[in-house]
């Protein structure tokens, strides 16, 4: 056979298919989540989620430094708070000395030029586990209530030097409040990176695991249908972000990332924000789980996911691969 045009010409050799390739990662293009913890002591492994480590504050510093020179240009933190500073109602998250406005700060002096993200949602800081105030009864989250709070934290954070603030909570107006309490006291330049697309997803375990919310709340099961996005609703999700464009978000994400590509390439065509992806705990521990049996190339899985991320849309990428995939592409 001999074809006017041949596919097979431009896939010979190496160096013809780097030429030809449309889509890069870069380290700039990624994010990486990290778990920071009180005390002192060696980093802590997460059994779930291999060579995923809950910091402490000097291990952060040193994490942080190493992460910019691999030239990875942002971190979102998440706390890991101790059981006894846990309430109903998330006190320790308004308190102005809390563990994550501490590791702002470190990680501000050791890692200057690196974008800090912080999460701003109650579940970290509630003996429930849930992302928000309960009603009095118990039996739901009170939107209103909950986004008065979330509204005090990302001050707070903004104070301390996050760059940007990430609504994970998924309440009904939280953008808008958000904005308005930032720009009333004059955080002006902080940006909200909105988590937008957040699906009521089996992928979670592993993070609750990481940060201790399904122990707080006695179960591995929490129900938090009522304010996450159903996975079987792609136009809900779609309209859902570009709410949040509308009430001010500089920036919005879908989450999780891999089983939700189709959501991230709708939503592409539908905003000029940057846009964001979060390959959640579960995508990690997956691919490393099935590599550990032979199932897999660990590294060849890692990048063709991540790549997929970025095809379909994703400006930015959080990833717990984002070390691991920083090295291999800067050799």
């Amino acid at each position: 056979m001999s074809p006017s045009r041949s596919p097979r010409r431009l896939r010979q050799s190496p160096a013809i298919r780097d030429l030809v390739q449309e889509v890069r990662l870069h380290p700039a293009d990624l994010i990486a989540p990290l778990f920071v913890r009180e005390g002192d002591g060696p980093p802590e492994p997460v059994g779930s989620m291999p060579g995923v480590f809950r910091l402490s504050l000097a291990d952060l510093a040193i994490e942080a430094a190493a992460l910019a020179r691999l030239g990875i240009r942002g971190v979102a933190l998440f706390p890991v708070t101790p059981p006894s500073l846990k309430d109903p109602t998330g006190t320790e998250a308004l308190n102005p000395d809390c563990l994550i406005l501490r590791a702002v700060q470190v990680v501000r002096q050791a890692a200057p030029g690196l974008v800090l993200f912080t999460d701003i949602a109650l579940d970290p800081y509630t003996t429930h586990g849930h992302d928000g105030l309960l009603t009095p009864d118990g039996t739901d989250v009170d939107n209103d209530a909950t986004v008065s709070v979330l509204a005090r934290m990302a001050v707070l954070h903004a104070r301390a030097g996050a760059d940007f603030v990430a609504p994970s909570d998924m309440m009904d107006c939280r953008v808008r409040a958000i904005r308005e309490a930032l720009d009333r006291q004059g955080c002006t330049r902080t940006g909200i990176l909105a988590y937008s697309a957040k699906f009521a997803s089996a992928y979670y375990g592993p993070f609750r695991e990481a940060v201790g919310s399904a122990q707080a709340a006695g179960t591995t099961g929490l129900d938090k249908r009522s304010y996450q996005l159903n996975p079987a609703n792609p136009r809900e999700a779609i309209a859902d972000a570009l709410l949040d464009e509308a009430e001010g978000a500089d920036a919005l994400m879908v989450k999780p990332a891999g089983p939700y590509l189709d959501i991230l390439h709708a939503l592409r065509s539908q905003t000029r924000l940057p846009l964001a992806a979060y390959q959640v705990s579960g995508e990690y521990a997956q691919i490393h789980a099935a590599a550990r049996l032979g199932w897999l190339n660990l590294e060849r899985a890692r990048d063709e996911s991540v790549l997929a991320i970025k095809r379909a849309g994703a400006d930015w990428i959080l990833t717990y691969f984002a070390r691991d995939l920083a090295t291999a592409l800067q050799s």
